[in-house]
């Protein structure tokens, strides 16, 4: 008996058959049988694989009717398999090396599951390198469906997991006949199952075609989508499934409905009405006792929906997509004397001696441009240097600088004219990039988190992120891109693909942690109502993309109870949050709003944060970290991350407020084993920043001069920090 039947529908896919084959037979752990089940032996895909089953004994064909789908495909290679564990693989689909090894070794760990559930890659026809959905928070090891609600199955496609065929034939489970196939055979399985694990690896790459999934295309066959709903809502009541699985269940599967719903287009216009009416009466049959629809605009059609209100729904699309379309082309009468403005300078000649920068959306004077535009007023004092700046932000410039508001005639006059352009984020889509320009992007931080195209997998980042095609033509405009480590280098390269030169000169924002003394950290210590003597801890948390506001994940108060009357905590919220200036409250004091990120890092004597890229400028520093990761999973399950933070911590990590605090209770977050971490971290990246990345950027770019002439990094082991206010020794 082979550990794994694998099946194969492989209907209208014989150019693509032989890579799907080739992967499963390829891999190291052949313990399996494959299983390509064609319209007919004589077919394309039916060839391929007869010429496979010739040279392979591992290779079963089999036939089942086109008309039949792949459900009707996949039930006919289940009754045939003799595997412990069945696994599914579309025709045009690849597992990826080492899958089928990595699945076999989850399997044994966990004490063969009925279910086993694994990553994917969606790969677009158009882009080689994806990245993976996430399936959701769930138990490491073996778990029952209980332990892990939002894991319905209605979500996952049926190759994205490995079932136990005993189980499968026990409960005699089978696809349904239907376009829809994997909405039924998910949600049944996971109501059925009893113990289920996860394995976060990704082992099927799945092409996402051209012309999008047949489950998007019109016609009637999108009513089959409401007969799955039915029948796994049904199931869920035979069951009496608890309302804390029931609800996600039933949110998952309306998603979907209204997805459809929304897109009238899909169905024959005869039909419309008729799927509407149907889906309203299975939602209030099946409605949870309790269910609280969705926030925002989904919650609304929710409500028209159980109303049976087909004409209110269909109406209120209708006006938000006008009234979407007007907002785009009604004609701004400013704007359009504006943009006329702009075309016209963009006529006249380069202005050799003007540079334009801008920080984080226009909001102030600070990071990689203001250090930036600092130092060229010392090397480089023949340029004019205009800040772009919000409205809101002016009073917070320094009296010497000067600006322009972006949107006024002032900032796009500048914008035509100039000849250098510095932005730590991107200048607006309407910028051109004119022949003589030099645009720099300096970046704002290391990337932990994934950026730029590297995101479009990840539905929640990529919903707020907008379209990746403008994101490419802003990139386009990019002449250098600023590194501060290697890591960053590689990283930037992946997630903004483009022709630029990258400067491996660090961060000059960096360059104070190097060149400020002790006077200037008890100045910002005074500035910011630090007592003295009192160690100051900052707290700097990361924004999270499924939140809409601030919400610090610690009790600050509790913590600075539980610590002693020695420590005080100094509150950055990520800049999104940004409140004003600092305020103090006894022990908390809170800083989001002071204009210097760096000087709130000289000010503390050690950082607790979480997955902010402030701890990669913070480590330059020498000082002791503390991540503090009470999310970790769910943070790198949404989000997405480039390394695992928690193999390779800049210092002691804690994963609950308690383990928090007995870290500064007993000390061991400044010990020998933390100072150690940090060593091996600052090695990885703190590569560039050295105190001179400024000066470096200047003459190399707005001085123009040859790259061998500026001046190299100084070794790690050869700098040294500014000094803590209050020395922790390890």
């Amino acid at each position: 008996m082979p550990r794994f039947s694998i099946i194969v529908p492989a209907f209208g896919v014989a150019g693509r058959l032989s890579q799907a084959l080739d992967s499963v037979l390829g891999q190291s752990f052949d313990d399996v049988e494959v299983i390509p089940v064609c319209d007919a032996p004589d077919s394309p895909a039916g060839t391929v694989a007869a010429a496979y089953a010739e040279r392979h004994s591992r290779v079963v064909p089999l036939t089942s009717p086109p008309a039949g789908g792949l459900g009707v495909a996949r039930t006919t290679g289940m009754a045939a398999a003799a595997g412990t564990y069945l696994l599914f693989l579309d025709g045009d689909d690849v597992l990826t090396p080492g899958a089928l090894a990595a699945i076999d070794a989850r399997l044994t760990a966990t004490e063969d599951v009925d279910v086993l559930f694994f990553d994917h890659e969606r790969v677009h026809w158009w882009d080689a390198d994806t990245s993976t959905p996430p399936l959701g928070p769930a138990p490491d090891g073996a778990f029952a469906p209980d332990r892990a609600p939002r894991l319905t199955g209605v979500s996952v496609p049926a190759w994205s997991a490995a079932y136990r065929r005993a189980f499968v034939t026990g409960h005699r489970l089978t696809f349904p006949a239907s376009h829809f196939t994997d909405i039924g055979w998910g949600g049944l399985v996971t109501l059925t199952a009893e113990r289920m694990a996860v394995l976060r690896s990704v082992c099927v790459r799945h092409l996402v075609r051209r012309r999008g999934s047949r489950l998007h295309s019109p016609g009637a066959h999108q009513l089959d989508l409401l007969d799955q709903v039915e029948l796994v809502l049904t199931r869920a009541g035979e069951l009496a499934l608890p309302e804390d699985r029931l609800r996600p269940l039933f949110e998952q599967l309306f998603s979907a409905v209204l997805r459809t719903a929304a897109h009238p287009e899909r169905l024959p216009a005869h039909l419309r009405r008729a799927f509407f009416r149907r889906a309203g009466g299975l939602y209030r049959r099946h409605r949870p006792a309790g269910f609280r629809p969705p926030a925002g605009s989904v919650g609304v059609q929710h409500r028209l929906l159980a109303a049976g209100a087909y004409d209110a729904f269909h109406a209120l699309r209708a006006v938000n997509q006008g009234m979407a379309r007007a907002a785009k082309e009604a004609p701004r009468p400013r704007a359009v004397r504006t943009r006329a403005r702009y075309a016209l300078q963009l006529r006249r000649p380069l202005d050799p001696d003007l540079a334009v920068y801008c920080a984080y959306w226009g909001r102030g004077y600070a990071c990689n441009p203001a250090a930036i535009h600092a130092k060229a007023r010392e090397l480089a004092p023949h340029l004019r240097s205009v800040f772009l700046v919000e409205p809101d932000a002016v009073g917070s410039l320094p009296k010497d600088v000067e600006y322009a508001v972006i949107g006024s005639r002032a900032s796009w006059d500048a914008l035509a004219r100039a000849t250098y352009l510095i932005n730590n984020a991107n200048f607006a889509d309407g910028v051109v990039k004119r022949p003589g320009s030099v645009h720099l992007q300096t970046q704002h931080g290391t990337p932990l988190k994934r950026m730029g195209v590297d995101q479009s997998t990840y539905p929640v980042v990529a919903a707020a992120s907008g379209s990746f095609t403008k994101l490419l033509a802003r990139v386009d405009r990019w002449d250098y891109n600023l590194s501060s480590n290697r890591h960053s280098t590689r990283m930037w390269e992946r997630a903004f693909p483009g022709s630029y030169e990258t400067l491996e000169y660090g961060y000059p924002r960096n360059d104070v942690y190097y060149t400020a003394t002790a006077d200037d950290v008890a100045r910002v210590r005074r500035e910011l109502g630090v007592p003295e003597g009192s160690t100051a801890l900052l707290y700097a948390p990361t924004h999270r993309d499924q939140s809409s506001g601030f919400d610090a994940p610690l009790d600050l108060e509790a913590f600075c109870e539980a610590i002693g009357e020695e420590y005080v905590v100094l509150l950055r919220a990520h800049y999104f949050y940004d409140r004003g200036a600092a305020r103090g409250e006894g022990r908390i004091i809170d800083v989001t709003g002071h204009r210097s990120a760096e000087d709130v890092c000289l000010a503390a004597d050690a950082l607790i944060t979480d997955y902010s890229s402030i701890m990669f400028d913070y480590a330059n520093l020498d000082r002791p970290i503390v991540v503090y990761a009470d999310d970790w999973d769910v943070y790198r399950e949404i989000r997405g991350v480039y390394f695992d933070l928690m193999e390779a911590p800049p210092g002691r990590v804690a994963r609950t407020p308690e383990e928090l605090t007995a870290l500064f209770r007993d000390g061991t977050y400044a010990d020998a084993s933390a100072a150690a971490l940090r060593t091996a971290f600052r090695q990885r990246f703190c590569q560039f920043d050295d105190g001179r990345a400024a000066a470096r950027v200047v003459r190399r770019v707005l001085l123009g001069e040859p790259p061998e002439s500026i001046a190299p990094v100084i070794p790690l082991a050869e700098r040294v920090p500014a000094p803590a206010h209050c020395l922790v020794r390890s």
